[in-house]
């Protein structure tokens, strides 16, 4: 009788942490709504120019807005570069469309986003943060080395491992039972967030989601997967950062995106924030870091010096 009940409980946790067997059930193209957002901040961010020959698109994460990139995207459109900003669809509009939606879906609304852009630019380079850098990585394993390839990737805070024994890297442990729980619910506590009021160093003007979003984040986190086996993909010039506190998504990936990736032109900062109010994790939104990175990011899009390791 103890065998059976350790036998049931081994595989309960085996389907449960390696994700056997899953895929994403929601794989039709889907479009973004912006006359759905919960908030003015949410809504996509284009600034264009005249003359300009180069963009950047800039991909936000999990479960954020476009807001992200409230200060940058200025900076940005300031050195030259014309901005897009997209909303993901099924993000910043209401939790209970979002949890109907996958990975699959937010990563081929943004291809068909970046192709189209890909088409109007001499130049065009892609940054993300958390998610956002995730799919950056991505879109250079999806493009690097065809006609398509970005110029310049940039990628800040990446998760690529989620809970991994043999890379040291936890996450959350609650994935041990996840995945039966969203069997029953997609969702815990599922909320919209207008501003924090606890918040400092700029943490407290973030816009989103908030809650445990348990369908979705299986299928992020199944994706996580493949974007770390291809990473020897990327040829493309590709910055990566991430601070060494991070509390959202371990230091940990930064490490191994540096391991494999095959860039022809590598360049990575491990900044190392002080204690502060918030996670050490969306650097571009801090205020006491994001004047200083995002002229980094710009020294590195002009080919001007960039740093190479520490802050």
């Amino acid at each position: 009788m103890w065998i059976i009940i350790i036998a049931v409980i081994v595989l309960f946790l085996i389907w449960n942490i390696t994700l056997f067997g899953y895929k994403d059930r929601a794989v039709h193209p889907i479009e973004s709504d912006e006359s759905k957002v919960f908030c003015p901040e949410a809504r996509p961010i284009v600034l264009k120019k005249e003359g300009h020959s180069g963009a950047i698109l800039l991909v936000h994460g999990f479960p954020a807005t476009p807001s992200t990139y409230t200060y940058s995207s200025r900076v940005f459109f300031e050195a030259g570069l014309d901005v897009y900003v997209p909303l993901l669809p099924g993000f910043g509009t209401d939790p209970k469309e979002f949890v109907k939606t996958t990975f699959t879906q937010w990563f081929d609304y943004l291809c068909r986003y970046y192709e189209h852009l890909r088409s109007e630019y001499e130049t065009l380079s892609v940054l993300g943060i958390s998610m956002g850098g995730m799919m950056t990585l991505k879109i250079g394993e999806t493009y690097c080395g065809g006609p398509k390839a970005p110029d310049k990737l940039v990628s800040i805070a990446a998760p690529v491992v989620y809970n991994s024994m043999k890379d040291g890297i936890i996450t959350d442990w609650r994935q041990s039972f996840l995945r039966t729980v969203a069997l029953f619910t997609p969702s815990i506590g599922a909320r919209t967030t207008a501003g924090k009021e606890k918040g400092e160093d700029g943490s407290q003007d973030w816009y989103g989601y908030n809650g445990l979003f348990l369908r979705p984040g299986l299928s992020l986190v199944y994706a996580m997967r493949q974007v770390r086996r291809e990473l020897g993909q990327i040829k493309c010039p590709l910055f990566v950062i991430h601070d060494r506190g991070d509390s959202t998504v371990p230091f940990g990936n930064c490490e191994i995106i540096e391991r494999e990736q095959q860039s022809t032109d590598f360049k990575i900062l491990k900044t190392e924030m002080p204690p502060m109010g918030h996670s050490r994790h969306a650097l571009l939104t801090y205020y006491s870091v994001q004047a200083d990175l995002t002229q980094r990011i710009i020294a590195f899009l002009f080919d001007k010096e960039t740093p190479h390791d520490q802050a």
